[in-house]
């Protein structure tokens, strides 16, 4: 089969092309805005990346069009279409599906599959997860948005491990819509039998209403999971308490409050983990922050219900690598650390600051300094909807740094409150300037987007080095 996919190098996309190139698939694909970890890992596999969305590349004549939800039948100022290819294929009458169903129909058939949900937190604990399993000899597929680095690529399809019946497959599962035909939640698509809800607080305000709407999606998720399935969630968690009094069919286990069936007991880079109240296993690892220890304890609680002794999952965590863009360290110059992570959200960001503030507290740098170097990128953040919580999720930053670009919304009175502590600016060029002019040795920069940040990490790291 060729498929053509639109979209190829958002983290999700990627990965479906890398699943279909891996079973034997001819891919092509098309984006616009291309930037790494996605596009090197796309070019190393030798699929063939074509810029922009030209009605031209119907000329390719593939089997099936697989659409990602960056495509949509808008508009530009002048009226022609935003992407004229899917026009195209509307107008030839050409097949087309969405990703999420063309992964469970050709890839997801037939696995016990592993989807990972939640506001926060996916990719991390999906990247555990499938390490938990890869070190319990179950060799798993995965499909996950990032780079785990326990593994190096984002996705692949896995094996069926001995006196197993079927192979086991861990995704991350995504509350975002499928596409521009498909308004459901991705997750809907992927019939998991371990479900972990891992958190839930409102996002996707481009989207969606209300908090009340995404609870409703996640049960959708909840509906799709097998009597013999088993449903993993955040006992901390009253979005996801209510997702699970709207019904639940399946086996239940809880995580992270004092009353769960999973706890654990300990900092967050060496800590317990209780069973029922029965230490079961112990994780040392060079993580931070108490999400991470929350991320632990369902990839723990998910494996189990596979048959992975909770004490081999802690020790397995032990050796867990970070995915890439999560906390990642790029480079250390003249005693300045640069980081790049994914946050975005301003829980992601505040637990990401907290995390890392508490890290260096533990190691006794209780005067190194944390400069915040963010970029409101995502939809919900553009629109404004969070705004009025950055000062609080950057309260453990010394400085922070906002890139205003793009915003409909003025960041400079969002960060008011802030004071003195807080700089914004309309360019990478001026943000670069800025943090240079307040840079110190022993600060940490912490970079945070959902976006290629106009490569800042590079730029910083090659500036501070001259």
């Amino acid at each position: 089969m060729h498929i053509h996919i639109l979209g190829i190098c958002g983290t999700f996309m990627g990965g479906v092309a890398a699943l279909a190139r891996e079973a034997g698939h001819k891919v092509t694909g098309c984006d616009a805005g291309v930037y790494p970890p996605m596009s090197d890992q796309l070019r190393a596999l030798g699929i063939e990346l074509i810029e922009g969305f030209g009605a031209e590349q119907t000329a390719l004549n593939p089997d099936i069009y697989v659409v990602g939800n960056v495509v949509s039948r808008a508009r530009l100022p002048d009226g022609t279409p935003k992407f004229p290819l899917m026009e195209a294929i509307l107008d030839q009458g050409l097949p087309y599906t969405s990703g999420p169903q063309w992964l469970s129909e050709n890839v997801l058939q037939g696995r016990h599959v592993l989807a990972v949900a939640g506001t926060h937190g996916k990719t991390t604990t999906s990247s555990m997860l499938s390490w938990v399993l890869e070190a319990a000899g179950l060799t798993p597929g995965f499909l996950v948005g990032g780079v785990p680095l326990n593994f190096g690529l984002s996705a692949r399809l896995g094996q069926t491990a001995p006196s197993h019946t079927r192979p086991y497959f861990v995704i991350e599962a995504d509350e975002y819509d499928t596409a521009f035909f498909d308004k459901r939640s991705k997750f809907v698509h992927y019939r998991p039998r371990t479900a972990v809800l891992n958190n839930l607080e409102f996002d996707h305000a481009d989207i969606f209403d209300d908090l009340a709407a995404i609870e409703r999606q996640f049960h959708h998720l909840v509906r799709t999971v097998p009597a013999s399935g088993c449903v993993v969630a955040n006992g901390l968690e009253e979005a996801l308490t209510r997702v699970l009094h709207q019904g639940c069919w399946s086996p239940v286990r809880t995580f992270g409050s004092a009353v769960s069936d999973y706890t654990a007991e300990g900092e967050p880079h060496d800590f317990a983990v209780l069973y029922q109240g029965q230490e079961v296993g112990r994780v040392q690892w060079n993580l931070s922050g108490t999400h991470n220890q929350l991320n632990a304890l369902a990839a723990i609680a998910a494996a189990a219900h596979v048959g992975v002794d909770p004490a081999v999952a802690a020790a397995a965590l032990g050796q867990f690598a970070n995915a890439r863009r999560r906390m990642e360290v790029r480079g250390t110059v003249n005693g300045m650390t640069v980081y790049d992570d994914f946050a975005h959200h301003p829980t992601a960001i505040r637990t990401t600051v907290d995390g890392l503030r508490r890290k260096l507290n533990a190691e006794g740098k209780h005067n190194e300094r944390i400069l915040a170097i963010f970029e409101p990128r995502s939809n919900t953040m553009k629109l404004g909807t969070m705004k009025a919580q950055l000062p609080w999720s950057l309260e453990q930053a010394d400085l922070a740094f906002c890139h205003s670009g793009g915003l409909d919304w003025n960041a400079s009175e969002a960060l008011a409150s802030m004071g003195a502590r807080a700089y914004v600016a309309g360019s990478i060029d001026d943000i670069i300037t800025q943090v240079l002019q307040h840079a110190q040795p022993g600060d940490h920069l912490l970079c945070m987007s959902n976006g290629g940040f106009g490569g800042i990490h590079q730029r910083l790291l090659d500036q501070l080095a001259s």
